[in-house]
């Protein structure tokens, strides 16, 4: 422990006398920290202090005159209150005054001054120089650091110790909630608390609080470490200090520590000596995950090619069986910078659900097989992670390929759409008509309908619009010119433009159909 006030007006061989009752002092003056001790008989002395020094004077500024003499202005009580004020304000200690020096005591207008305005004030007897005083302070800094250090290193020892046991992370964080007497939790790439030390330590509001922000620096991806005040509900708000784990864009997780007060030195060395060994045991985790990842999208190839022998016999020893049909196949876009934290969610998953859910990385696309029970797995997944996800209908185990198929076109359409989930029978709902619309027919449908566009453009006529209602009334002259609110002759002339432009007789299904996916792909 740093020294305190109390701790020099404990010290026998100062002698050191408290002129301001503890009682009368605010809760805690004595026990605040002492940084140094300084010594200036200035009027003003505070632009050569800082907060927690322990200035000692003499009096020159408050010394006795005869009775002759002028009352000079250091002496009365306005000057007392003035200089105390500006200690206070400086954040002083405490202030010690030496007697027999200048005057025989100390002035009752500056203990006055000091009662009432909550500042410790001790008397310094001739006997103790002021050097003493400051060498004390000194000693005591000085032990207080290599005690710190001492702790440090032993800290430091035990962890390092901790770390090869066979949980070494979570050994690891138990041993650094021991020697910082506070709650340490890990939340992991996906967002959620892995472990706790101790278990229950923080209770809610505050844990919930803690993970929200942690997957808040997580979503950002980039090495940030952060304060945050987090509220307990019967206690006053707990400072809680959040370090995320890993390098920018593959962040591993988010490492929490609650303490009270800003850590010193040696507890911050403590704190990186930590980070460092449990970043090391995720990135070890992670070569696992990759090795694991590797195998998965090789089992993934076979089960789509039709052969899922050798993958019931993997899954079910490692993981867990594969999904019982009837069963989906989900895909989405798994961008390097969240490939990770997407794989750590999905493993938690798996190991939830005891197996029943495969998945396995194909090219630049992640591949899941579910049972139809866990559907909403792709909205957690799209709202999570912003990616869009595309769902087939649900498939019998022998039909897997066809289902992966119907998958890949609904991420097509997720994609317009930015990310969204869009399942396979919302698109066979629509026709084939407007699936093929929704290709790369954009370019040739536009070529198709450029003499109508432009001759609208150029002459202000309604030929697109004209025809396309009258495609949807199924070709019916007189139900189109009702619709348009035109007579039907006109509605005649207009198709009949509209074929001279187009070079086609739009009496046949063909003509009609091909022109109206055109139509469909331009919208």
């Amino acid at each position: 422990m740093k020294p305190t006030v109390q701790t020099l007006l404990d010290r026998p061989e100062l002698a050191l006398g408290l002129l301001t009752p503890e009682g009368a002092l605010p809760d805690g003056a004595l026990d605040a920290p002492v940084v140094w001790a300084h010594s200036s008989d200035l009027a003003d002395p505070t632009p050569f202090l800082d907060a927690g020094h322990v200035l000692l004077t003499t009096g020159t500024q408050f010394a006795e005159r005869g009775p002759s003499d002028a009352e000079p202005a250091g002496a009365d009580a306005e000057f007392a209150e003035t200089y105390v004020r500006r200690l206070r304000e400086r954040g002083i200690a405490a202030l010690g005054f030496g007697t027999e020096v200048i005057r025989a005591g100390t002035p009752e207008t500056l203990v006055a001054a000091c009662l009432a305005q909550g500042l410790p004030l001790f008397e310094v007897p001739y006997r103790t120089p002021f050097i003493a005083i400051a060498r004390t302070v000194a000693d005591l800094i000085a032990e207080d650091a290599y005690a710190r250090q001492a702790w440090a290193l032993s800290a430091q020892r035990a962890i390092s110790l901790a770390a090869l046991r066979p949980d070494g992370l979570s050994a690891t964080l138990t041993e650094l909630s021991h020697r910082l007497g506070t709650w340490v939790g890990l939340v992991d790439a996906t967002g959620s608390l892995d472990r706790e030390a101790p278990e229950g330590g923080l209770a809610q509001p505050a844990l919930g609080e803690v993970v929200g922000e942690a997957r808040t620096m997580l979503r950002r991806g980039q090495r940030a470490s952060r304060t945050l005040l987090a509220a307990e509900s019967t206690d006053a708000p707990q400072r809680m200090t959040l370090q995320t784990l890993g390098g920018g864009g593959a962040l591993r997780g988010v490492l929490a520590i609650g303490d009270s007060a800003e850590l010193d030195q040696a507890g911050r060395e403590v704190v990186t000596s930590v980070i460092a060994l449990a970043g090391l045991a995720l990135e070890q985790n992670r070569d696992l995950d990759r090795a694991r990842g590797h195998l998965r999208s090789g089992l993934l190839s076979g089960i789509l090619a039709g052969d899922t022998t050798l993958a019931e016999r993997v899954s079910a020893e490692m993981w867990g069986p594969l999904p019982e049909p009837p069963l989906r196949v989900m895909v989405t876009d798994a961008p390097l910078t969240q490939a990770d934290r997407l794989t750590e969610l999905l493993e938690l998953r798996v190991e939830e659900r005891g197996g029943r859910l495969f998945f396995g990385r194909d090219d630049e696309q992640l591949v899941l097989l579910v049972e139809e029970a866990d559907a909403a797995l792709a909205e957690e997944i799209s709202t999570e992670f912003e990616v869009p996800v595309g769902v087939s209908d649900p498939v019998g185990g022998g039909a897997v390929a066809q289902a992966h198929e119907q998958a890949m076109r609904a991420l097509e359409r997720a994609r317009e759409g930015g990310p969204v989930v869009v399942a396979f029978d919302e698109i066979s709902r629509q026709g084939v008509l407007a699936f093929l619309a929704r290709t790369d027919a954009r370019a040739v449908a536009r070529a198709t309908l450029a003499p109508l566009t432009e001759h609208d453009a150029a002459n202000g006529t309604s030929l697109v619009v004209t025809t396309r209602t009258w495609l949807e009334h199924g070709g019916q002259f007189d139900a189109t010119a009702q619709a348009l609110g035109v007579h039907r002759h006109t509605v005649r002339s207009r198709i009949a433009l509209a074929e001279r432009l187009l070079g086609r007789d739009l009496s046949g299904f063909h003509a009609r159909a091909d022109l109206w996916a055109a139509l469909l792909a331009v919208e």
